[in-house]
This record gives structure tokens, C-alpha cells and sequence, in this order.
């Protein structure tokens, strides 16, 4: 009978069909008591292919475990021509990314391979309720006929302490009409609301607590005088020079999203991407009959969409004052505007302001003269380009990153190494970050949003930009399937949050002194250790002395 052969790996390794993995094998860990581990079991055949295999899982925790089969997702353009060296891999071919709960893997879909290896991911998802103590985990994986081939048990601790809430704001957008496109669904059919829920409910369980609502088509990556799918909640009636707004459908949305557990909301941007020319795209009734309002034809400064922004805004934020939402709002003019926009981005930000006072105005951009000027009070400049928003001490600064952040600073691309990824928790806990934003949480077009894609065969937006930037979670057939990119960002953000923890006992001198005991330089977000094992040991430091601090539940 052929015997498998495994391996117990971290969370922060990736697992390639055609390579040994080189870790050294990771049997034990520590985790919080609200707090999501991970960990992995690759394995291969030591004979013949073994198909259907059977994986079972025991412990004591096994009601907070789930099991995933790491799939393997075709790559085509792993990274750009002038990438850095902290990358796996540079050719085309099969990465692992997508993760698959196994009871809803066809039998057959499950299979040891000789020279090949595959990977399970095993995710314990918040002990909380468990009395803190060490408790094994055995998996097995098995032949069809039960036989076992293989046994492996993996030690984790639970603390008695627990993280706290999170304070950072994450937003990953939530693009609504690749949903519908993907799923082919009805805009606003009663299966479009349920399946946009399903999204949302799995950003939040991963720790997006920030949702992009589309108040109007959101006029993000689109071609110019093109059109994305309309997804635009607030409904507008146009009656000679006035307006009226219907805002049924914005109230369903902001009741999904508390439901969810959402505590902020972002409200798509009021003008076009990449300097704030024109409108996005308004759809309006007018004479019973449903038109494009504004559009790419409309230019940002005509006197048709400032009025139109004079009336609409006043409802709006009397519309978030009654239901009682306004401390959890915030707005964008234009998404990355350059330098070269600095006049066209100024008007659209003053008319917009007029009517928002108190409400923070924020967008991602890479110059520090729109903060300098007065123009952005809340700037959310890229992570290679934050240096002087630091060094001038911005308050309450927020980061993101997109595919031209591909050189040195932290990413997530799926040919680079999962550390990687989780280092950004630590970078964002060092410059108290208040806020970090990325751009595609599903975004399942083509550049410009010209063509529709199969995320399971294009992962590059074709062509377009690295892959893994346009997504971090797959289409299922029932709702989202996520990938192991973000499992390792929520083990980002819970590491911000024990650094958090621990500074509450021992002030943050101490904290930054663990992160940066044995560096050769200070952490910033372009200069970090890539290794995955000092991650782990870090972590493991900081989880023994909050186990020391706090002996007991109560933080």
C-alpha cells in the first residue's frame, strides 16, 4: 500500500507542486484566544497516485477547525520586468493561492501524487470559549478505504489573553457588478443582495471593517467614454433644475453592512479616476424614463454637475445624520490624482467640501503637495511614496499599495513570499498607521474594466498587472472562496493587534524594541527582514510575554 509522505509547514510557506518545501517543519504555535491560526500539511505520494484521499482531523478544538485544500491557480505574469529579489518564483506556471473547504471538493478532486506535492491548509478559527492549554491536533490523511497513510499532530497553545478590538481601518473595495457579471446575476435582485452579502460578510470575518458603497457607479478603472455595469443605490428623479433622491436602496445597503458587522463606509468617489475631470457615471429618471444623467461627456467644473452636487450632498448627509452613521463616513473626490492635476483635483475638492464639513475628504495619491497645499486634509499616500507624509508627521495617516508598489515595500503578489505580505502589520503598528486601503478585493475584470475575466484562469487582470493585485478572494459557487494571501493579511492585522496589546503593558519603547532588537536598520516600508522565521519568532516573543502579562482572561 503507498505510504504519503508530509510535512507540518507554517502559514507563511507556499507550497509548489514541482519543489520540495525547504522549511524546516513548524509543529507548534501559540495563538490568542479570539484569535484565527493557521498551519499547513503538504504532502505527496510515496507510490502510486492515491485517489480519492481522505483527510480527518481530531481534537479537542475540532469545532473551530476547518480544513482547505491549497489549490493550485495558473500564473502567466508573476511580477514586472523590474522587480525586486524578494520574490518566489519569476516564470509562468501553477502557484498555489486558492483555498477550497474540503467537504466541498469533490471526492475525486483529492489526490497524493508521486513527485508532486500539494498542500492542506488547516485554519482554527477563535478559540474563544476554550480554557487556555496546549491542545494537539492530529490529521490523517487516508485511502479510500480508510486505511491511514499518513498521521501528523500539531501542538497549539492557547493563551488565556485575548486581542483587542481592531482599531485600524481596512478597506479592500468591494466591486458590487463584478459579483453580478461573475454570477450573472440581476442588479438588485433579491439572489444580487444575497450573494453581495455573502462578499461582505467575508470581508469583515477577515478584518475589513471599511466597505466601499457605491452611491453612483463607482468611476474606478474604466475606460475612458466606457461603462461599467450600473450598481448605484441612491436613486435620482430629475425634474427640470432640481433633483430629487430616493435613498431606499442605500438603506438596505448600510443595514446589510451593519448586519455584517461593518463600522465604516466609504463612499464611492465623485469624480473620475486619475485627476478628477469629469463625472462617474449618474443614471436619473426624468419624464419616466431611466437616462445617463453624467458621464465621461460631463465635464467636472460645468455648472450642470456643481449644482447637481449642491443638492445632492445636503441629502445625503442628512440622510447619514438620521441614521445616525455620520461619526463612521467618509468621502473621496478623485482616486491617485498625479502632480499634473493639482487645479483640476482643487476645484472638485472645493466643490465638494463646502458640504462636508466634518466628514473626512480621503483618496490615494503619491504627492506630498496635496497635503502641503491644503487640498487633502487626509491624504493615503502609497508605501513607496510615504516617506514625506512621515517625516512631516501627518496625523492620523493612512497607506496602501497597488501594482506599481512592486519594488521593496510589502505586497501580495502570488509569486512573492508570504512574509512578504504578513510584515505590513508590523509596519503599520511602527508608523501608527490609522488606515490602509487596497483597491481590489474582487475585482474580476480586464484593464479599464473592458473585458469580463475567469479569475480561476486569469489572475492578471490579463495581462494587466502582477497577479494577485485584482484579487484576494475567488468566486465559489455559493459565495466567495478566499485565498491563503488573505488569511495571511488577517494574520497581519492580528499581529498589529498584539503589538497593540502588549504596548498597553509595557509601553511602546519595549514593543519596538522586540521588533527591532537584532536589525541592522530600523523597520520602515521599504527596509524589513524577509524572512518568515523571524516573523514567527517575534510573534512567538510576543505572544510568551503577553502569556507572562496576563495570566488570566482579562485584559
Amino acid at each position: 500500500m503507498s505510504k504519503v509522505e508530509t510535512i507540518l509547514l507554517s502559514s507563511l510557506e507556499k507550497v509548489f507542486a514541482d519543489e520540495r518545501p525547504q522549511a524546516a517543519p513548524y509543529s507548534k504555535g501559540m495563538c490568542l484566544r479570539n484569535e484565527a491560526f493557521s498551519f499547513q500539511v503538504a504532502y505527496r505520494s510515496e507510490g502510486q497516485i492515491i485517489r480519492p484521499l481522505r483527510v480527518t482531523v481530531e481534537s479537542p478544538l475540532a469545532e473551530h477547525i476547518k480544513v482547505y485544500k491549497v489549490g493550485l491557480i495558473p500564473v502567466e505574469y508573476p511580477v514586472t520586468p523590474e522587480h525586486d529579489d524578494n520574490v518566489l518564483r519569476t516564470a509562468p506556471g501553477l502557484y498555489p493561492d486558492l483555498l477550497e473547504p474540503i467537504e466541498d471538493v469533490p471526492a475525486m478532486g483529492m489526490a497524493a501524487f508521486p513527485h508532486q506535492w500539494r498542500a492542506l491548509w488547516v485554519a482554527v478559527h477563535n478559540p474563544t470559549g476554550f480554557e487556555p492549554g496546549v491542545y494537539p491536533i492530529r490529521v490523517a490523511l487516508r485511502n479510500n478505504d480508510g486505511a491511514v497513510l499518513s498521521e501528523d499532530v500539531f501542538e497549539l497553545e492557547v493563551l488565556p489573553a485575548e486581542l483587542p478590538a481592531q482599531k485600524l481601518i481596512h478597506t479592500e473595495w468591494l466591486h458590487t457588478d463584478c459579483i453580478a457579471t461573475c454570477y450573472g446575476l440581476e442588479i438588485f435582485s433579491e439572489d444580487y443582495w444575497r450573494m453581495v452579502e455573502q462578499y461582505v460578510q467575508m470581508a469583515v470575518d477577515f478584518g475589513i471593517n471599511m466597505i466601499l458603497t457605491p452611491i453612483f457607479t463607482p468611476p474606478l478603472d474604466t475606460d475612458i467614454g466606457g461603462e461599467r455595469p450600473t450598481v448605484q443605490l441612491v436613486e435620482v428623479t430629475k425634474n427640470g433644475d432640481r433633483y430629487s433622491f430616493d435613498f431606499a436602496k442605500l438603506e438596505r445597503w448600510v443595514a446589510m453592512c451593519r448586519r455584517c458587522g461593518v463600522e465604516y463606509f466609504e463612499f464611492s468617489h465623485l469624480f473620475t479616476q486619475w485627476g478628477a475631470y469629469h463625472a462617474p457615471k449618474i443614471m436619473a429618471w426624468e419624464n419616466g424614463e431611466l437616462k445617463k444623467l453624467f458621464g465621461w461627456e460631463t465635464n467636472a467644473r460645468s455648472p450642470e454637475y456643481t449644482g447637481f452636487l449642491d443638492q445632492f450632498l445636503p441629502a445625503l448627509v442628512e440622510f447619514i445624520e438620521r441614521h445616525g452613521i455620520a461619526e463612521r463616513c467618509y468621502f473621496h473626490v478623485s482616486d491617485e490624482p498625479s502632480i499634473w492635476d493639482l487645479e483640476s483635483y482643487g476645484a472638485a475638492s472645493a466643490a465638494v467640501k463646502k458640504h462636508l464639513s466634518g466628514f473626512p475628504v480621503i483618496d490615494s495619491l503619491s504627492n506630498f503637495e496635496f497635503y502641503e497645499t491644503g487640498l487633502v486634509e487626509h491624504p493615503i499616500p502609497a508605501s513607496d511614496h510615504i516617506e514625506p507624509f512621515l517625516e512631516n508627521n501627518v496625523p492620523d495617516l493612512w497607506a496602501y499599495y497597488c501594482s506599481a508598489q512592486h519594488r521593496d515595500v510589502a505586497q501580495r503578489f502570488m509569486a512573492m513570499p508570504s512574509a512578504r505580505n504578513r510584515i505590513l502589520g508590523m509596519q503599520l503598528y511602527k508608523f501608527e498607521i490609522k488606515g490602509f486601503l487596497h483597491w481590489g478585493f474582487n475585482f474580476y475584470y480586464s484593464q479599464q474594466s473592458v473585458h469580463r475575466v475567469d479569475p480561476y484562469r486569469v489572475t492578471d487582470g490579463l495581462y494587466w498587472v502582477p497577479a494577485g493585485d485584482t484579487f484576494v478572494v475567488y468566486p465559489g459557487n455559493e459565495g466567495p472562496l478566499p485565498s491563503l494571501r488573505l488569511f495571511v493579511l488577517r494574520e497581519a492585522l492580528q499581529d498589529l493587534r498584539a503589538l497593540e496589546l502588549l504596548e498597553k503593558a509595557v509601553g511602546r519603547a519595549e514593543v519596538m524594541s522586540i521588533l527591532e532588537a537584532d536589525l541592522a536598520s530600523p523597520i520602515t516600508f521599504k527596509d524589513y527582514p524577509w524572512s518568515a522565521e523571524w516573523l514567527l519568532r517575534i510573534r512567538q516573543t510576543v505572544n510568551e510575554r503577553l502569556k507572562t502579562l496576563y495570566p488570566t482572561s482579562e485584559n
